[in-house]
């Protein structure tokens, strides 16, 4: 493999140049192997949140129309340690010096403990011990995320941002899937412990791959004689507010993750109490949905990479919240069949066109946020504004389920059984439309005048 630290200067310790991007591109094989371990981080989000709807919902860890509480309750303590631990982790890693590189270490950390809170989800016989772990395991994923989120652009070219992007959006969008494959599969053998081990796996060995296989990156920038206590509280500088296209740029992702982690994560009480479909109905209708989603990202993502280094980023996220919109809303709209119907695990149609909706969605927006991020952060600070940016996406998940989880109660008790499901999903549509809103202020570098210099600088 060629060395790619070698388009960084090894003096390059002052944080103007440590910002500089690596100028000499990466072959395809080095960017799917940087990108990779998004597939085993995301892989135990879809995992774990579908194993954890099956054990509210089907075996006894809480009653029917407390479903929606319980997952708001247990989302409370994920969503305060994501936010914490996942910059201040993401900006201590910006100055941490070892022979691994600055993020490498924070990476095995994380993985390792993955390891040992996976094991205790999968063996939690009650809603409490699922809790805990679940809680935990948000200590333990977020202290390899933030220094993660950093390391990326801390290697890629500026010609190869589009595709390095369309490369993670892919990854998490795989890493989603085989979650929820897994989680599936376990169920049909009655063993869904099974899938809990198995995702543990999964992100064991895309871990290797990148610390085994990936150079160490950037150098770190000089602590100055501060503490490290000092160092962590810079991840939460109020100077951060100064940018406010990133700002504006995170909030706008925020509600957008929420919007799908609205349908995504509520799907399984979505089957089971709107088109009152059995355990086994339900994950197969699930499985059938991945399918669907997983092909239209395919469709959508790499056209819309390049789509975007074209006319820019934004009008092409404008474009993924009205298809995502769209797709809640009918959703939320598709009538049930009858209870004989469902009774045979028969669904209907609408549910599997909003998913294709919601796929192409979720897939052009992957593939052109991440780009648009890298655009425009501080690069000597990638740790900690990476690792705040994804506060957004760790805890969108977190916040729509909470919130998702309120109002399907809520609606449950007043209009009956199955109605609460459908609230949930106009909520999640009407996110889409905040996501919209939230991206006007933000202010993108003109893809045309960079594509113009690169092709100055090449002749």
């Amino acid at each position: 493999m060629a060395d790619i630290a070698r388009d960084v200067p090894a003096d390059r310790t002052d944080e103007t140049d440590a910002g500089r991007r690596p100028t000499a591109d990466l072959p395809i094989g080095h960017l799917v192997r940087i990108s990779l371990y998004w597939l085993g981080l995301t892989a135990i989000d879809g995992a774990v949140g579908v194993f954890t709807q099956n054990r509210l919902n089907f075996d006894g860890f809480a009653p029917e129309l407390e479903v929606g509480r319980i997952l708001f309750l247990l989302a409370i303590p994920v969503a305060v340690l994501s936010i914490l631990v996942q910059p201040t982790v993401g900006a201590i890693s910006d100055y941490t010096t070892s022979r691994w590189g600055r993020r490498k270490p924070y990476i095995v950390f994380g993985s390792l403990l993955d390891l040992v809170f996976l094991a205790g989800i999968a063996l939690a016989n009650n809603v409490l011990i699922l809790g805990v772990f679940v809680s935990l395991l948000a200590i333990s994923t977020n202290i390899a995320r933030g220094p993660f989120q950093g390391y990326v652009p801390d290697l890629i070219a500026e010609r190869q941002v589009g595709m390095a992007s369309a490369l993670v959006g892919l990854m998490q969008i795989l890493g989603n899937v085989t979650g929820f494959l897994l989680v599936t599969v376990a169920v049909a053998f009655h063993r869904m412990e099974f899938a809990i081990a198995a995702v543990a796996i999964v992100e064991l060995v895309t871990m290797a791959a990148v610390v085994i296989r990936v150079s160490p990156g950037l150098p770190p920038l000089e602590r100055a004689g501060r503490s490290w206590g000092q160092i962590a509280k810079t991840a939460w500088g109020t100077d951060i507010l100064r940018e406010r296209s990133y700002v504006w740029l995170v909030v706008s992702r925020l509600f957008f993750l929420m919007g799908g982690a609205m349908l995504v994560n509520l799907v399984i009480t979505y089957l089971k109490q709107t088109h009152h479909l059995s355990k086994e109905a339900a994950n197969a209708t699930n499985v059938v949905i991945l399918v669907i989603i997983v092909v239209a990202n395919l469709i959508a993502i790499i056209p819309s990479a390049r789509i975007s280094d074209r006319i820019g980023r934004k009008p092409v996220i404008y474009a993924s919240c009205v298809v995502g919109g769209i797709g809640l809303l009918i959703a939320a709209f598709t009538p049930p069949v009858s209870l004989e119907e469902a009774a045979g695990g028969t669904v209907p149609i609408g549910i599997y066109v909003g998913s294709f909706l919601f796929g192409a969605s979720a897939g052009t927006f992957l593939a052109v946020d991440w780009a648009l991020i890298t655009d425009i952060i501080p690069r000597a600070s990638s740790g900690r504004y990476m690792g705040l940016s994804n506060v957004a996406t760790g805890s969108s998940t977190v916040f729509a389920v909470m919130t998702g989880g309120l109002v399907l109660d809520l609606v449950n008790n007043v209009f009956g059984l199955g109605t609460g499901p459908r609230a949930a999903y106009l909520l999640g549509a009407a996110y889409y439309v905040v996501a919209m809103i939230c991206l006007r202020p933000v202010v993108e570098p003109d893809r045309r005048s960079a594509t113009r210099s690169q092709e100055v600088l090449a002749a």
